[in-house]
């Protein structure tokens, strides 16, 4: 099986399964099943972060990878006496995506219910209405009957959205951000089975990075690496209704981003780090994009600011339509993003000569 075939079938899978932050539990156990094999140590911890290990053949560096489980979603928050369901939003949901919206909620199909065109006034036909005014039908006639299905509150609500290919490399779907590297990291897994290289990668799939970067810092003070790399996704500015020289300089389809910074200025990426990431995308010949990113954060943010300082630093996937259940990504540059990450790990020194910031 190719890399790209290999790519492939593992991130169809995990965009089927439902990871709502703080309800990871199918990503988790699919993870765990698959990066098993590969690892010379595997555990969870008790936040459900997946700690896959594989140890070099020579001394070197520990090298803490990151790509996060979690997915955006919905939560329920009550349940009306005639069945409807009300909501809060987990992550960075937008109410503008919500109303007739298919979701799914404890394995059953529902729809964020939208008031009929033939009854709405005018107003309410351009209107956004917050999610605090919205509620899911699942078709149930009562409260009963909805918890006769096992759904109460807290049961996390996931978008319905099956992955499709726009062509042979665009594909669209839900939660692209992260599994896709979450697949990306069995794949790197797999490709490092029989080759040596120095020191050790720790592997983490990690939870919650929706809702805060949670599990990003627990993972990094129980690793306590040399240098951490987050492994994501990041909007692309390659649409209509942005600009690639005002609003960000990203584009499908030109191969994976290196991040120099993220959200705003919480994130300044180690200048070793950075060197070492630019010099494994050369030596592979992986095409990259350098970028400095206001808008979101990865988990590296959360990584770099654990223990003493890790100096830490971010892969990211471009995808159009962030945050949304229609995410679309160019699968060439997530396979960049293997080939620098392979590379990286194979061409790691045994001694790092570490450079001041700006150096």
């Amino acid at each position: 099986m190719t890399q790209r075939e290999l790519v492939k079938k593992h991130l169809l899978a995990l965009l089927e399964l439902s990871g709502v932050s703080g309800r990871e539990a199918p990503v988790i156990r699919y993870m765990e099943t698959h990066l098993r094999p590969l690892a010379d140590e595997l555990r969870i911890d008790p936040m459900g972060n997946v700690f896959a290990v594989k140890k070099g053949n020579r001394n070197g560096p520990k090298l803490l990878l990151t790509a996060h489980s979690d997915e955006i979603g919905l939560m329920v928050k009550s349940i009306e006496k005639d069945g409807f369901i009300r909501f809060i939003k987990v992550g960075g949901v937008q109410d503008s995506q919500l109303q007739a919206r298919l979701v799914q909620v404890a394995g059953r199909l529902g729809i964020v219910g939208a008031k009929a065109g033939h009854l709405a006034s005018e107003k309410e036909r351009s209107e956004v209405k917050k999610a605090s005014e919205l509620y899911i039908d699942i078709g149930a006639g009562s409260k009963e009957e909805v918890e006769a299905l096992g759904i109460k509150v807290g049961t996390p609500v996931s978008f319905v959205s099956p992955p499709r290919f726009l062509t042979e490399d665009l594909i669209v779907s839900k939660s692209l951000d992260d599994r896709v590297g979450c697949a990306l990291i069995i794949a790197l897994m797999e490709s490092l089975k029989d080759k040596d290289f120095n020191g050790e990668l720790q592997a983490v799939i990690t939870v919650q990075e929706e809702v805060g970067l949670r599990g990003a810092r627990v993972a990094a003070f129980a690793c306590n690496p040399d240098l951490a790399i987050a492994l994501d996704t990041i909007p692309s500015g390659d649409t209509p209704d942005t600009s690639l020289v005002r609003d960000l300089n990203v584009a499908l389809g030109k191969g994976p981003v290196i991040q120099v910074t993220s959200g705003g200025t919480a994130l300044f990426a180690d200048s070793t780090v950075l060197s070492l990431l630019e010099n494994a995308a050369k030596t592979a010949g992986v095409p990259y994009q350098p970028v400095t990113f206001t808008g979101g954060n990865t988990d590296a943010t959360a990584m770099q600011q654990v223990r003493e300082g890790i100096p830490a630093g971010a892969v990211t996937i471009p995808r159009r339509y962030s945050h949304s259940p229609v995410e679309l990504m160019d699968l060439r540059d997530a396979l960049g993003a293997l080939n620098l990450l392979e590379t990286l790990v194979l061409t790691m020194p045994e001694t790092i000569q570490w450079k001041l910031p700006g150096e």
